[in-house]
């Protein structure tokens, strides 16, 4: 199905038809058969070949550093459904690397992959899309959830407390987190704090146990495992000023927290969508504010749909075009709340640095960001291009469209309509390939 924009509609390649009488005519024999497969693929077989000396001329320019229109676009590839359900390949996500790369298996575009997962690292992540997809695809165009972090060198130093599964304290060194303690580190120090599990409760210590080092900042990187062990310690810790061998007494200043990955939903193999990080957010902020009357705040929402991730995600769009800047970059996703609003706003905030605005603050836009505003050439733009194979399903007799959108983003982002409308609605990724190879090949 050609892709539905607001601002145009995309027309597939036409197929020429081919009438009953002519399938019917007798005495024609094999000839006419031949015939009409000819007539029928014609039109799609120019278009192919069209395709691909464009492709190649694209290629060579590229090899001659020449400036071509090929340079001036870039792909963000989400991966949860769009290119994967549930650890297996959605067909359409094949062809449309078969479409993507050249020859040799190197790809048109700049292309990088942005997903909010965060539960290993960049090279693991790599080796897993490049195993799954049959596609060479380096650790340095891999985004994920955390990897903004690299770039609040403010909190380095500080004691750390990790929430999260898979090796987070791994991953917050890597980032350059000197003091990291993890909520198994925190469970052995203090034995007492989680008791909801009754075959896990500790024994009594025979001896009072000394009082570990101060947390000073909360990184939350993923959902957890255990969500009522990590949701006890974390309040145990906010609520102590980081001393969680202390009894409650909520600090005039709350800890710094930054929390990656606002997903309240993501698609599996499930035929519904499954509970992501941000519905574990919901309930730390709900728990918090209950005990305490007041927001938890955060320092920074990093993970997309937030302005840090798409600024850190264009700079490695840069670097893998030979540090040339990407003007027009298509987001790819799946989810309207995170994928389409993250998207518009970063084209948002890009028309706003070509007009010598500052960039939105406030939380939406990351409150611990670095200050400095990123440089834009003229025509930089963000379009978003929303699939149908993952959270979002295109409308059908069985499944209408809603009357209203019902915008559940995390509570800091703005509740605009506007800002979850994808500039594409295509059906799959594969779609999404042809739509950038009509506009720029």
């Amino acid at each position: 199905m050609a892709a539905t924009s607001r601002r145009e509609r995309a027309v597939a390649p036409p197929v020429a038809m081919t009438s009953h009488r002519s399938l019917s005519h007798k005495g024609s024999g094999t000839a006419t058969v031949v015939v009409v497969v000819v007539v029928m693929w014609a039109p799609r077989l120019r278009h192919a070949l069209r395709a691909a000396a464009a492709a190649r001329s694209a290629v060579a320019r590229q090899r001659h550093g020449e400036a071509g229109e090929a340079g001036e676009a870039g792909i963000l590839l989400d991966v949860d459904g769009v290119l994967l359900r549930g650890g297996r390949v959605i067909p359409a996500a094949r062809r449309a690397f078969r479409k993507l790369l050249d020859a040799d298996g190197r790809f048109l575009f700049p292309t990088v992959f942005v997903t909010n997962a965060g539960s290993c690292q960049p090279q693991r992540k790599a080796q897993q899309l490049s195993a799954l997809l049959d596609v060479r695809i380096s650790p340095d165009q891999v985004v994920l959830s955390y990897s903004p972090l690299r770039m609040l060198s403010s909190f380095h130093d500080k004691r750390v407390l990790v929430s999260g599964q898979g090796p987070v304290s791994d991953i917050a060194r890597s980032l350059g987190f000197k003091k990291v303690v993890s909520v198994e580190k925190l469970c052995e120090q203090h034995p007492l704090l989680d008791m909801v599990d009754h075959n896990r409760r500790p024994r009594p210590p025979s001896e009072l146990q000394p009082e570990s080092a101060q947390i000073e900042a909360v990184v939350l990187f993923g959902e957890p495992v255990r969500w009522e062990t990590n949701l006890q310690l974390l309040l145990d810790v906010l609520l102590t000023d980081g001393r969680p061998s202390r009894a409650y007494r909520p600090p005039a200043v709350q800890l710094p927290v930054l929390a990656c990955n606002l997903d309240l939903l993501w698609m599996a193999r499930a035929p519904s969508p499954r509970l992501g990080h941000g519905m574990f957010l919901l309930c730390l902020e709900s728990a918090y504010k209950k005990l305490t009357g007041a927001e938890l705040r955060y320092e920074a929402l990093l993970g997309k749909p937030g302005l840090l991730t798409y600024r850190y995600a264009r700079r490695a769009l840069t670097r893998s075009n030979r540090h040339r800047e990407v003007q027009t970059i298509y987001a790819i996703g799946d989810n309207p709340m995170t994928d389409v609003y993250g998207a518009n706003l970063y084209d948002r905030y890009l028309a706003r640095q070509h007009k010598r605005a500052r960039p939105a603050t406030g939380s939406q836009a990351g409150a611990a960001e670095p200050d400095e505003e990123e440089p834009a050439p003229p025509a930089a733009r963000c379009r978003s291009v929303l699939v149908c194979t993952g959270v979002y399903g295109r409308p059908s007799a069985s499944a209408p469209a809603p009357e209203s959108v019902f915008l559940h983003g995390h509570r800091d982002m703005t509740a605009e309509a506007g800002l979850a409308e994808p500039s594409y609605v295509v059906d799959d990724v594969e779609a999404a390939v042809d739509l950038v190879l009509r506009r720029h090949l």
